[in-house]
């Protein structure tokens, strides 16, 4: 099992890329097998009926569930990139603090399968979802690029 340093939470909320930081995600604690976030909704987060947008929901379980697979096969040198998102809608949010937590379902050697749940500030589940990701070797390329953090 990983063990990540002390300040991971820090270093994580350094290096979140522009989307993530677009979106206003905080992450708040990070271990090996769950990774917690959380985000204040804002009016850019809104579709046009002011509910949050579906896609923010896919998003933050994007996110959770990807970087729980990397910082698991990190220190191998190994990265993760997602190969399948399935996020389920389950109750309308218009305002507030969203809360996701994800969990892993399966760490293997080539494939992990988290899932991650996101609660409203009163704890209510308002969105669930499943991420499938494969495991990189060190220096493998996706998009004609090789994969690790971007500058």
């Amino acid at each position: 099992m990983a063990t990540f340093p002390d300040n991971i939470v820090e270093v994580a909320n350094k290096t979140l890329g522009g989307f993530n930081q677009a979106l206003g995600l905080e992450f708040v604690s990070l271990t090996p097998d769950e990774i917690v976030a959380e985000l204040e909704v804002a009016d850019h987060h809104k579709q046009p009926y002011g509910l949050v947008h579906g896609g923010v929901y896919s998003a933050v379980i994007e996110t959770l569930c990807s970087a729980g697979a990397a910082l698991n096969v990190m220190s191998g040198g190994r990265t993760v990139v997602g190969l399948e998102n399935n996020t389920s809608f389950l109750r309308a949010v218009r305002s507030g603090r969203l809360r996701g937590v994800a969990t892993p379902l399966v760490m293997g050697r080539r494939s992990h399968v988290w899932e991650a749940r996101i609660t409203d500030g009163k704890d209510k589940l308002v969105a669930t979802g499943r991420v499938r990701l494969i495991v990189l070797e060190p220096g493998a390329a996706a998009g004609g690029k090789k994969v690790g953090m971007a500058p």
